[in-house]
């Protein structure tokens, strides 16, 4: 792995992890592209991850800072405040993803960690984005956030479905949001605040999880990656909340599309 690989592969997370068109799908495809031993590069992956968590967090520092400060309220069952009552919304939406990926995780991986089943999953979610828009300009019930338990537990049934590679994360739970009449801003503000322990989650798991075989990647090129993945996802998630406003999720449904014929017909 040189250099130039590890700044390809930190922008490709940093890029992908916020865009809808799926992080895991798009590295095992570059991996490939790229000839790249997977298998040797778990502390990269943990690496990358974190710098991508980094940027969410200074992002939505001021949602952040809010959620820190309303830990105690939430702990001694004041509820009554926003931060602590959207804590215990990220916790019930968090706890789909957990469940799945402690029992099914493994399996998954093995599975569906394929570019001709991922190409699949890629029209599959593109199409999912277009009835989504559909669902949401033709819906009576609009609300501005989520509010609700039931809501936040469908969210994050969706953000456990993301677990495929193929499917993204910020997209399934964004347009969930928008099945369920939330506006695509407060759906993708929610969908990367759940993000935070989804991602700390799973960088914890690929960190812990034993390996068979020995890392061959150098600090300087963990640096690269590092670098890489932060500055493009500082970059891809401000311009993602300014698109958003103003644009419709299938857009990137014709993207989706055009990657999934690319990758069945091997035209890479």
């Amino acid at each position: 792995m040189t250099s130039l690989d590890s700044f390809i592969l930190g922008a490709v997370q940093g890029v992908t992890e916020f865009l809808p068109i799926s992080s895991s799908g798009h590295l095992i495809i570059f991996e490939e592209v790229l000839n790249l031993p997977v298998e040797h590069l778990k502390s990269f992956d943990v690496t990358v991850h974190v710098a991508t968590l980094l940027a969410i967090m200074i992002y939505f520092w001021k949602d952040i800072k809010g959620l820190i400060l309303a830990l105690p309220d939430f702990i001694l069952g004041r509820w009554q405040s926003p931060y602590a009552k959207l804590i215990s919304l990220i916790i019930i939406a968090t706890i789909p993803a957990v469940i799945v990926g402690a029992f099914f995780g493994e399996q998954i991986d093995a599975v569906f960690r394929d570019p001709k089943s991922i190409a699949i999953w890629f029209i599959f979610i593109g199409l999912f984005f277009i009835l989504g828009e559909y669902i949401f300009k033709i819906s009576k019930n609009k609300e501005n956030e989520v509010k609700k338990w039931h809501q936040a537990l469908v969210i994050g049934i969706a953000q456990a479905f993301a677990l495929i590679p193929g499917i993204s994360r910020s997209g399934s739970t964004i347009v969930t949001g928008l099945f369920l009449g939330i506006n695509r801003e407060k759906a993708a503000r929610f969908s990367f605040l759940i993000g935070v322990p989804a991602i700390a989650g799973a960088g914890l798991l690929t960190a812990l999880s034993p390996s068979e075989t020995p890392e061959i990647i150098q600090f300087s090129q963990l640096a690269v990656g590092f670098l890489s993945s932060f500055i493009f996802s500082l970059i891809t998630v401000w311009g993602l909340m300014k698109f958003i406003k103003k644009h419709s999720f299938a857009w990137f449904s014709i993207y989706l599309f055009i990657a999934a014929f690319c990758i069945l017909f091997e035209i890479l």
